[in-house]
């Protein structure tokens, strides 16, 4: 079997990629990656560091820049894990790398794929970003997507050129709506790793807004068995399928966790909400639990406390 990983060096691309080298003993893995500095690229290359000597090849460069048709010659399987993330820093003159990155780079990606003889399933990270405020929850796939964000916007617009693709020329494409992921590798930006670092390091804790926004955190081993289970199941091309890992917690009970796991009282400083931030998401696993057979198996306690756990050892090493 022939998989591309896009954004392999990312924080789900990275997991995604070691699970296929171990999931499938003859598993051939092309990863594509720009190594982008919305954060520090040598935290991506640690994440593939130990795939050395596998059957993995990697190809530093941007989707939008490379000759597509030639690299993915052959591949059965793509993960579209790509894309420039991040709600607070789409606004603006940013604005163009979120669509060049998550829009063009899609559209090249699928014509490319179009042509593919031996492909059984394009899998694109979609978001649940692409929700906004939802008119209802747990929020189902039919409900209507209403982006607060240019992110979200940019993440509704590939998934939509991903249903267009298999409208229009059979491309067996699934989007899968991730819902807050999380876990060891978790990007620093996000808000799991800053509040854990920050205990660490017993500096105060950032929080946006009055904490009683509503989230649901999916662990990345959970997502990860998704686009696995997304890969061989039986789907309509096109098709959209929440990935929700069914906490439906606050921040300011995520903090009560992680006050518990770190064993001494949290220093908190709340500042103004971000634009484009929405007061909860929740997303329903029926449709994935009907057609992947997924189901959610990491407790936020657990995932929380196996996320404190590296980032306490990567401290100890001197990472920060």
């Amino acid at each position: 079997m022939r998989f591309v990983v896009t954004g392999a060096a990312g924080f789900i691309g990275s997991n995604i990629t070691r699970r296929l080298l171990d999931y499938h003993s003859d598993a051939d893995v092309l990863g594509i990656d720009s190594f982008s500095d919305y954060y520090d690229p040598q935290l991506k290359r640690e994440n593939l560091s130990t795939l050395d000597g596998r059957r993995f090849r990697l190809i530093e460069a941007d989707l939008n820049e490379i000759d597509l048709a030639t690299e993915l010659r052959g591949v059965n399987v793509i993960y579209h894990e790509a894309g420039q993330p991040g709600v607070r820093k789409s606004w603006g003159s940013d604005f163009e790398l979120y669509t060049n990155a998550n829009i063009r780079a899609t559209q090249r990606l699928l014509e490319a794929a179009r042509t593919l003889t031996n492909l059984t399933r394009f899998i694109y990270a979609s978001s649940s970003s692409v929700y906004g405020e939802a008119e209802t929850y747990p929020t189902t796939e039919t409900d209507r997507p209403m982006p607060r964000s240019p992110y979200g916007v940019t993440k509704l617009a590939a998934e939509h050129l991903c249903s267009l693709y298999a409208s229009n020329f059979g491309l067996p494409t699934v989007s899968l709506r991730y819902f807050t992921v999380y876990g060891p590798g978790q990007r620093p930006d996000m808000a799991f790793t800053r509040f854990i670092t920050a205990a660490l390091l017993g500096e105060p804790i950032t929080v946006y807004g009055s904490g009683e926004q509503i989230r649901e955190f999916t662990y990345v081993s959970d997502i990860v068995e998704a686009n696995v289970l997304a890969a061989t199941a039986e789907l309509t091309p096109g098709s959209v399928i929440n990935l929700s890992g069914g906490s439906s917690v606050s921040v300011n009970e995520v903090l009560k966790v992680l006050e518990r796991i770190h064993g001494a009282e949290l220093v908190v400083q709340r500042l103004a909400s971000v634009p484009g931030d929405v007061f909860r998401t929740g997303g329903s696993t029926a449709s994935a639990k009907d057609l992947l057979g997924w189901r959610p198996s990491i407790s936020l306690e657990a995932g929380l406390r196996a996320q404190y756990d590296w980032k306490k050892s990567q401290l100890e090493f001197g990472a920060r």
